[in-house]
């Protein structure tokens, strides 16, 4: 009977004893399982696999695309339109509907596109378990498919092994584990196999092993005690697939505008309908139903058909530009919502820092030097304290010191195409750098020094120690240990001071422990350093064994970091200048966390813990994260609940990431950023943002780009929409006052309108177009980093813009009818016009003011003839609308289509003055508007008052 325990009966395996958790699994450490145990159980519990949900169908994904109250109100006016040309039959084909249909289709497409690769980081958890893992199963060692592991498989772990399943150690040897991917834990975790009697942060459980993690030096044999979605990694997979989809705010303000602009719609042709049906004279059944086809058509003419893809046309545009600046967009909305980010919580190793130990101090009995440089390059100066150079005694004992680095050691330094890297153990590896920077060439050390024995690495000394025949002194052999510094020193009875060997007392003893909880409480990690000399005679016996390290030399200690990049702080300034608070979330030690985030300038060194974390309310949460900027030692459940913590405050939240254990909350963040060098295919499937170059100043960077492109979204929603709205305004007007403005029927019979329903819809395809697009592509204001983040609150359409955009489309709707009423005979002001002259000249009046107003687009506040000719696409784009208006008016078979007749010289500069008068009402309003701000708006600390887009 198979008496295999369940994953909650196996709860905390690392509280246990191995012992106990094998007999609780039914399995034997040296033999295994047998066949017959393993396919029971793996009928079970299934497969050793990560569950993925069945992709939805494609014609699903593709109706998705349409399920937006913009994208319908479109279709709906595409099949109008196609109904007034079926009934109008005024051009060849239906050229406005074919062109809306085309607008929606490329949206579709694109949507689709994007959607489609947004959905991989299950699939990518998957590619990151092992093919293949090796078992003991029957008393013989076999290597089976890793999805073939069960609970009670016995597996073995060597040096480059990748876990296949989350198991219990029961023997380790001189075993390291790479575990930053799931916990953040900047360096290699060194195993054992003594349970831990209290509970623990993952990073901590030291007697386990865990999926998807790698060996990195010794070896092991665990129990495998969790499978599948039962391990760390499958758990982490489910909270992925359990994260709820975030809108990003434009999209949400877009909707809340579609919404609104449907109201409008239904309001405006109800009103217009009524208003002509009850003022004019119609009769007959074609009369109303033409009057019915008019309402229908200029409700759809307030519709901006070209709004959504403009929105994906800038996006794409914003793409662009950010890829030069090192950030890969997945998704297009993600352009904007960085720009409006007020919180960036990011992970400390690789993206704070440079993910590379470094060496940065070492002391003698002579006294404490410091290394230049960073990373695995070997350039960088030796220097004492105070700056002076390291000579003398100090000297000589620094280059011993390191030679017992370089030379203890597994690890090697290589360059490649101008590049250094370190093959093997990074902290080992960092030893060489320091080494090759105090002037000790390998070439020079390999021929003094050949390497004859060697004593690993082991869990339970701590210590690491090579033997090796000296090459200046024939006869001596010599060891050279490095280790944890306390349990070197007890094995320690001389130091070296100079070229001399003197005893160690117990009060040098205590300054040295002293000097080593120094460099701790720096956050740098120690090591210790010394030697022995053994006779020549000693390499002919057997193997050597820890009885070497015994009477050693004490040499030194070194501190070493994973340091901050560069320019990390300098972005984490220019962060806090626009607004945005940086906080740092990361698995590694607190005392680390908190001196790298001093030294950056993100807190005033202040940590909080996972393990504070957990015993938290959500109300206790809730003010941590209002005051707290760096938390360490933290689990993915834990950046789940700081992310959600912080959204609950209404902050923009952008989440950065490498490891599996972000995966969670980059997609649960308003904006999830991956790194591109460093992170995961998951970190980077489930990101919104990849960074191609690890560097946090590129997030900054990029969070410019993003407030730039959301400015001209707002330029050209505010050119688009009082441009619409002053052709509503034009007609409802125009029909009101149709008698006073002596706009009535040759004989007094049916109605006139001041513009055909054609031509509305040819100015929303000529003047909604080109400069639209054009005013996406604006230059980013001087001022956009000066200026605090968007409130997430706050509407893509403030009260203020749509007073503008009112005031604008009421001074288009006067000035056309004015243009009309000079036109026409009769009114208030007395013409002498045909009809088909007079709405010619309102025609291209409307056009014309349309063309002046995308000018004032660019700002609500800024004078249009600030940086007038910045953009030349703008003046293009202009140039182009005119170019096609004209033809509409001088082209024979245009005017037959558009009812439209030549006009002179003084015509166009008729209409020109008129319509011009939208740029003079605006910036007397910008005028007045910036007169009262100013005075009243209080200047930042530097004196600054803040710009106004």
């Amino acid at each position: 009977m198979d008496s295999t325990m369940s994953r909650t009966e196996a709860a905390e395996p690392h509280r246990q004893t191995a012992d106990d958790v094998l007999a609780a699994l039914d399995s034997d450490p040296r033999s295994g399982l047998t066949q017959r145990q393993a396919r029971q159980r793996l009928d079970r519990v299934g497969a050793n696999a990560l569950a993925a949900e069945s992709p939805p169908p494609a014609w699903k994904k593709i109706l998705a695309q349409f399920a937006n109250v913009l994208v319908i109100l479109l279709l709906v006016a595409a099949l109008i339109s196609a109904g007034l040309w079926l009934f109008e039959r005024d051009s060849a084909l239906p050229f406005e509907a074919m062109a809306i249909f085309a607008i929606v289709l490329l949206n579709a497409a694109m949507g689709y596109i994007q959607d489609a690769r947004a959905e991989q980081a299950v699939a990518a958890l998957q590619k990151m378990s092992a093919a293949h893992a090796t078992v003991v199963r029957d008393g013989t060692r076999q290597s089976i498919l890793a999805t073939e592991i069960v609970p009670g498989d016995i597996i073995l772990i060597e040096e480059g092994d990748t876990v296949p399943a989350d198991a219990r150690l029961i023997e380790a040897v001189s075993l390291q584990m790479a575990e930053a991917p799931l916990t953040g834990e900047s360096l290699p975790v060194t195993k054992a196999v003594a349970p831990i009697p209290s509970d623990v942060p993952l990073g901590d459980r030291r007697n386990m092993i865990f999926s998807g993690t790698a060996a990195t030096y010794g070896r092991g044999r665990a129990v495998v005690v969790a499978t599948g979605m039962q391990t760390q990694i499958g758990r982490i997979a489910g909270m992925l697939e359990g994260a709820p989809e975030e809108t990003t705010p434009l999209q949400r303000e877009l909707d809340k505008v579609g919404r609104l602009l449907g109201a409008i719609v239904v309001v405006i042709a109800v009103v217009m309908i009524a208003t002509i049906l009850l003022v004019e004279n119609v009769h007959g059944i074609s009369a109303i139903f033409d009057v019915l086809i008019l309402g229908v058509a200029l409700a759809v003419a307030a519709i901006p058909e070209g709004l959504p893809a403009i929105v994906t046309a800038v996006l794409a545009i914003g793409v662009q530009r950010m890829a030069k600046r090192h950030a890969i967009i997945r998704h297009l909305a993600a352009v904007e919502t960085l720009g409006s980010a007020d919180v960036v919580a990011s992970d400390k190793t690789g993206t704070l820092t440079r993910n590379e130990m470094t060496v940065r101090v070492i002391i003698t009995a002579s006294g404490r030097a410091t290394f230049g440089g960073t990373g695995d390059d070997p350039q960088g100066g030796l220097s004492a304290d105070g700056g002076a150079a390291v000579d003398g005694d100090q000297l000589a004992e620094t280059l011993r010191a390191l030679t017992a680095a370089d030379r203890a050691n597994n690890a090697a330094l290589v360059e490649r195409d101008g590049r250094w890297s370190v093959q093997g153990d990074p902290t080992e590896g960092a030893l060489i750098v320091a080494a090759r920077k105090a002037g000790l060439e390998r070439e020079a050390l390999d021929a003094r020094f050949e390497r004859v024995g060697e004593v690993p690495f082991s869990s339970e000394r701590k210590l690491m120690s090579t033997v090796h025949s000296d090459g200046d002194e024939p006869g001596r052999l010599v060891v050279l240990t490095k280790g944890a510094p306390d349990v070197l020193l007890e094995r320690c009875s001389h130091e070296l001071a100079g070229n001399e060997v003197r005893p160690l007392s117990e009060a040098r003893r205590g300054e040295i422990a002293a000097l080593n909880d120094q460099l701790a409480g720096e956050a740098l990690r120690t090591l210790g350093l010394a030697f022995r000399t053994l006779p020549e005679e000693t390499a002919g016996t057997e193997a050597f064994d820890d009885g070497i390290e015994r009477d050693l030399v004490f040499l030194g200690l070194v501190g070493m970091i994973d340091p901050p990049r560069d320019e990390a702080r300098a972005a984490i300034e220019r962060a806090k200048a626009a607004g945005i608070r940086p906080i740092m979330i990361t698995g590694d030690h607190p005392v680390t966390a908190s001196v790298i985030a001093a030294e950056l300038g993100l807190s005033d060194g202040r940590a909080a813990t996972g393990a504070e974390l957990e015993a938290m309310s959500e109300e206790a949460l809730d003010e941590t994260v209002r005051e707290v900027s760096v938390f360490a030692r933290v689990s993915p459940e834990h950046k789940l609940r700081i992310v959600k913590a912080l959204q609950r405050h209404h902050k923009t939240v952008a989440m950065t990431g490498d490891g599996v254990n972000d995966a969670p909350a980059l997609k649960t963040a308003d904006i999830g950023i991956a790194m591109g060098i460093a992170g995961t295919d998951v970190s980077k499937q489930s990101a919104d943002i990849v960074l191609a170059d690890d560097n946090f100043a590129s997030i900054v960077a990029a969070v410019e780009e993003g407030r730039a492109i959301y400015a001209n979204i707002r330029k050209f929603l505010r050119y688009l929409l009082s441009s619409n709205i002053g052709e509503v305004m034009t007609m409802f007007f125009g029909v009101l006052l149709a008698e006073a403005i002596g706009l009535t029927a040759a004989g007094g019979g049916g109605f006139v309108l001041p513009l055909l329903a054609t031509q509305i819809l040819w100015i929303n395809l000529v003047t909604d177009g080109a400069p639209a697009l054009a005013l996406g592509v604006d230059p980013a204001d001087a001022g956009v980093m000066r200026q605090p983040p968007r409130p997430r609150g706050e509407r893509v359409i403030t009260p203020a813009m749509w007073a503008g955009i009112l005031l604008v489309g009421l001074v288009m709707a006067a000035g056309t009818l004015v243009v009309l009423d000079a036109c026409l005979p009769g009114g208030w002001i007395e013409g002498s016009g045909t009809i088909v002259y007079a709405q010619t000249m309102a025609f291209t009046t409307l056009t014309l003011f349309q063309l002046f107003n995308v000018f004032n687009a660019r700002s609500d506040h800024t004078s249009a003839f600030v940086g007038l000719f910045a953009n030349r696409w703008l003046w293009a784009a202009v140039g182009l609308s005119a170019v096609l208006h004209a033809a509409v008016v001088y082209v024979p078979f245009l005017q037959a289509a558009f009812s439209t007749t030549n006009l002179g010289a003084a015509d166009w500069l008729f209409c020109a003055v008129v319509a011009s008068s939208v740029l003079w009402v605006r910036e007397a309003g910008k005028f007045i508007g910036r007169a009262l701000v100013q005075g009243s708006r209080p200047a930042n600390a530097d004196g600054i008052k803040p710009s106004l887009q």
